[in-house]
Formats: C-alpha cells, sequence, structure tokens
C-alpha cells in the first residue's frame, strides 16, 4: 500500500537519523504515536506548571488560574493537534480530533469514572456551564451542517472562546465562598516556581507541544492508512482518544479524592474549548470542505452524548449525579459508536 506523504519535517528527520536500522514504516508510526502521546502529555503538564506559577507570582487566585490558566492546558494538547492537522492541509483530521474528543469525553471518560463512583453534581458553576455547553455544541453542529468551514467562522468561534475566557473569569471572581469548585481547584494548582525556572518551562512545554503534535498526526496517519480509514475517522479515534487521557487521567484522579465537580468540570471545560478553540484553530489554519459525516453522523452523535451528560446531571426534585447504570449506558454508546466508525470505513 502506498504510504501517506510527508506530512512534517520532525519525523522524517527522526528517520534519517536511523539509516542502519531496518525497520518498517508501520512499527515506526506506532512508535511515533506511543512517543508522541506520551511528549503531548507531560509537555502540556510541564506548560501548566510554568504558566501557573507566573500567575501565581502575580497575584492571580486560584480560582481563576484553575478556570482559565489550568483548563486551557489540560486542552493544549487537542490545539496543538488541530493546528497541526489543518497546517499539513487535513482539515477533516482537525475535525475529527474536536468532535471525537467531545464524544470520548463524555461517553467514554464520564461513563467509566461514574461506573466507579457516581458523580454528584452541585456546584453552582458547574450549573451555569452546562447552557453554555450546549449553546455552543449546537452552534458547532450548526457551522458544520454546511460540510464546510470558512476562515471567517474560524474567527468567529475564537471570538467565542475569547469571551467564554472572560466569563470564567467574571464567575471565578463572583463565585460564592463555599462553592466547593473552590477548594477542588485550589487543591489542583501547582506550586508556585521562581518566574525564571516557569518561564522555562513555558518556552520547553510549547516547544514539546509543536514537536510532540507532530509526531501524533504523522504517526497516527501513517497507521490510519495502513488501515485504510479516513482522515475524518483518524481524527475521531487515534488522535481523539489519545489526546482525551489526560482528561480521563485528571477526572479519575478527581472522583477518587471526591471531587466530583472538578472531575465533570473537567469535561464541561474541556468539550466547550475543544468547539471554540480546536475547531476555531482548524478553520482559521486551513480552511475547506469536510467529510459529509462530519456534519450529520458524528455532530449528532455528539449532541447526543451531550444532552445524555445533561439529563443525567441535572435533575428537578431528585438527586442530582451521574450513577453507575448511567455510566455503563455512555460506555455501551461508546462501544457502539466505535463498532459503527469501522464498520462503515470510507
Amino acid at each position: 500500500m502506498q504510504l501517506p506523504a510527508r506530512s512534517g519535517k520532525i519525523p522524517f528527520l527522526l528517520i534519517s537519523l536511523l539509516p542502519d536500522i531496518m525497520i518498517s514504516p508501520l512499527l515506526l508510526a506506532i512508535i511515533f504515536v506511543i512517543v508522541g502521546l506520551v511528549l503531548l502529555i507531560w509537555s502540556a503538564d510541564r506548560f501548566i506548571y510554568g504558566a501557573s506559577s507566573v500567575a501565581r507570582n502575580s497575584g492571580l487566585s486560584p480560582m481563576i488560574i484553575g478556570l482559565t490558566i489550568v483548563a486551557m492546558g489540560s486542552s493544549a494538547p487537542e490545539m496543538l493537534v488541530s493546528a497541526t492537522a489543518a497546517a499539513q492541509g487535513r482539515l477533516d483530521t482537525s475535525v475529527g480530533n474536536a468532535l471525537g474528543s467531545n464524544i470520548t469525553n463524555i461517553l467514554l471518560v464520564i461513563g467509566l469514572v461514574a461506573l466507579l463512583k457516581p458523580i454528584s453534581v452541585a456546584s453552582l458553576t458547574l450549573k451555569r456551564e452546562f447552557p453554555m455547553l450546549v449553546l455552543f455544541t449546537v452552534f458547532g453542529f450548526y457551522l458544520l451542517s454546511d460540510h464546510n468551514l470558512t476562515r471567517a467562522e474560524g474567527v468567529m468561534l475564537l471570538i467565542g472562546f475569547v469571551g467564554f475566557i472572560s466569563l470564567l473569569v467574571f464567575w471565578g471572581k463572583t463565585a460564592a465562598p463555599d462553592d466547593p469548585l473552590i477548594a477542588e481547584l485550589e487543591a489542583e494548582i501547582p506550586e508556585a516556581t521562581s518566574n525564571l525556572q516557569a518561564a522555562f518551562w513555558i518556552i520547553a512545554g510549547l516547544i514539546l507541544l509543536l514537536a510532540s503534535s507532530q509526531l501524533l498526526v504523522h504517526g497516527a496517519v501513517t497507521i490510519a492508512r495502513y488501515a485504510g480509514l479516513s482522515d475524518l475517522v483518524i481524527g475521531l479515534t487515534i488522535i481523539a482518544i489519545g489526546t482525551s487521557l489526560p482528561e480521563l487521567a485528571a477526572s479519575i484522579i478527581g472522583i477518587l479524592k471526591g471531587e466530583d465537580d472538578l472531575a465533570l468540570g473537567n469535561i464541561i471545560g474541556s468539550n466547550i474549548f475543544n468547539i471554540l478553540a480546536v475547531l476555531g484553530l482548524g478553520a482559521v489554519i486551513g480552511p475547506g470542505s469536510l467529510d459529509l459525516n462530519a456534519g450529520t453522523r458524528d455532530s449528532y452523535v455528539m449532541i447526543a452524548a451531550t444532552l445524555a451528560m445533561l439529563l443525567m446531571s441535572i435533575r428537578i426534585g431528585r438527586q442530582q449525579r451521574i450513577n453507575r447504570l448511567e455510566g455503563a449506558l455512555l460506555l455501551c454508546g461508546f462501544i457502539a459508536y466505535q463498532y459503527i466508525l469501522f464498520t462503515q470505513l470510507s
């Protein structure tokens, strides 16, 4: 089978450093994906550490840092991978990453976490974010429904992203002292370090994020080509699941520590960021036409998953939580979706 065209300088630089080692392109691609994912997650963590330290040293409150810097840093893998794919002319992969990450975050991450322990919903902040998530999800579907993303639409999404960040800052400043999310966020903020060390980790984190996203995209594209997958399915599966690992880890740790609002808040915030920032970056960098399934099948699944999580979380007159049975239903939905994707290969 013909290999994909070169999608970045870094993978081929590494290949040139191994002239005497006989290794199959498929095995090399698998190595790229594994190394890329590990570096992507680690570099995002280092970036968060550096940025949070600078914010702490500047006098910002832990609530603001957690709602903005930490939240954006957690979504950095999706943003960088989306930008990399779009810059290489793979808008379908970029869009698939955004849609697939949202679907994976709800069906797989929330499903697993709720199966492990029911997730209680008590924070006023999260209750205000739910309507925002539904609104932006429907807006994202509207933009994708014509099977095309323009640069103007990308700019509109990025403006919405800036507006949402501003709203988070306002909510953080006006949050009630007894909001359980405050204590949970404060516990998650890394300890501050000197500005010099913080600057080093910000720069190093960004460089490694760029390099690892190149590795991940190239490796995933090569593997998917061998398997006969489309660019959209690449983003929906290999890349989306890989870049959702930080949310999975953070949510599991949060629920085990009793920080239910933080576990659910990570997913709500990440999904909003994916629609506004990840889709927006892809459209601004590489606008164009899309795979027809993106605006139909996959958008419908994203909307259905979002509404299911909303209905499970907010119940009038009943305890507000996602129980184990509902978690199992979400997981079954994820398995069914993956089955549909791999039985409808294009």
